[in-house]
């Protein structure tokens, strides 16, 4: 039991960071989200330089800047009618991105992107049922891309860049299911893990088919997160526990998955049609292993995660009513990367749809304040995570989650 009571620490740190299904909650653009967050092939604002960077070099302007932030609602309800149990949380999160993209030439543009996908959290009941997995969550993470955009003629284009991700996550939960000190007080663990940092790379293409017809393809590499040195602290561990549980230090790698984007746009009159497809190469994250260091009782902790591959489908629309205002709506579907029995509160998310719509408004001096609203409905989902062991043995634990996340965001964009 000892070498398994940490096993789920920074599960957070990695489950939120599939581009499809996890926690991460897709917002790298106020334009484009409002689409149903394609864009691989849409060419709105400098928001391109995450979409598909290769795009960046057919923005008009020398100049173009995007800045938003989002405020999200993410409601989770979890029920087991078997035990009678019922709990809930409520967790805000607030991603934000700025672009800035400087078009040197014709057929060069530089830029930079900046971006917050896993600024959440989850903090359920204090003690609750599923404790000895997780009580709470607060993770950041914040995203820095550079980008060069090469066009190579009127009909196709490249770009691409580094990725530096800098990050971390505190996480608690019990040490077991029923573990107290000698005044009847849960022995639980925080770990936290500070300035997790890694590198990645982004690269890819956009083909001008006509002057209306575009498509587009952008990949992102796998990241690993070399969690060194981060802290585990022990709270109310019994006085015959004392020489086990004990404060230390632990390393973690913590692999993020690669993924691919395709899609087309079209324009048709005052309409834009837009559809991406998403694949996140999940099936490399078998497993969480933790190896504190410090603490030779605890040892090496293996988690089973035992994930698959998953997709999403995203459409959008947008409607430009006049030279200063357009009109947006879309729609996605995002499959969960978790199989069954291995479905975890952590990250309780399942199979989802979401559902944007926004507006940009342009003024003569070339601002535009970008709004876009989202709701993002998960199916519920009667799931158990089957692999927490105590006393040599299976433990598990499950019910009926119902989980939806409501969004508002507010941005800015300025070219010249």
């Amino acid at each position: 039991m000892v070498k398994k009571v940490l096993s789920l620490s920074l599960l957070a740190l990695i489950s939120t960071s599939a581009m499809a299904g996890g926690y991460r909650v897709a917002m790298q653009g106020n334009k484009q989200l409002a689409m149903g967050h394609t864009g691989v092939a849409v060419i709105n604002s400098a928001e391109t330089l995450f979409f598909n960077p290769a795009g960046a070099v057919y923005l008009e302007d020398k100049f173009s800047f995007s800045a938003g932030a989002s405020v999200l609602v993410a409601d989770t309800k979890f029920q087991n009618t078997t035990y009678n149990w019922e709990n809930k949380t409520r967790n805000v999160g607030t991603p934000f991105y700025f672009y800035g993209n400087y078009k040197a030439t014709d057929w060069l543009s530089l830029g930079l992107a900046v971006y917050s996908p896993y600024g959440s959290a989850v903090d359920w009941d204090k003690d609750w049922q599923g404790s000895h997995l997780v009580n709470s969550i607060d993770l950041k993470a914040i995203y820095f891309q550079p980008t060069v955009s090469v066009k190579l003629s009127k009909h196709f284009s490249f770009g691409g860049g580094p990725i530096f991700v800098n990050g971390g996550v505190t996480f608690d939960k019990n040490v077991s299911r029923s573990m107290t000190n000698e005044a009847g007080q849960r022995t639980s663990v925080e770990v936290e893990a500070k300035n997790v940092q890694a590198w990645g790379w982004t690269a890819g293409y956009m083909v001008t088919v006509t002057d209306n017809w575009r498509l587009g393809m952008n990949y992102r590499s796998k990241i690993i997160m070399k969690a060194r040195g981060g802290d585990a602290r022990f709270s109310n561990v019994p006085a015959f526990g004392q020489g086990i549980f004990k404060n230390g230090n632990f390393d973690a790698d913590l692999p993020l998955p690669a993924e691919l984007t395709v899609g087309t746009s079209y324009k048709l009159g005052k309409w834009l049609l837009a559809f991406d497809y998403n694949r996140a190469y999940w099936r490399e994250y078998k497993s969480l292993t933790l190896n504190f260091i410090d603490n030779p009782a605890i040892g090496t902790s293996v988690n089973a995660r035992n994930y698959k591959d998953s997709s999403t489908y995203r459409l959008g629309v947008q409607y430009q009513a006049n030279d200063q205002l357009s009109l947006r709506t879309g729609w996605y579907y995002d499959e969960s990367p978790v199989q069954p029995g291995y479905f975890a509160p952590e990250t309780p998310r399942n199979d989802s749809r979401a559902y944007t719509g926004g507006l940009t408004y342009k003024f003569k001096n070339g601002l535009g304040i970008d709004l876009v609203f989202s709701y993002l409905h998960f199916s519920d989902t009667n799931s158990s995570y089957d692999y927490y062991v105590e006393d040599g043995q299976n433990v598990s634990f499950g019910g009926t989650y119902k989980t939806a996340v409501t969004s508002g965001g507010l941005g800015l964009s300025y070219s010249f």
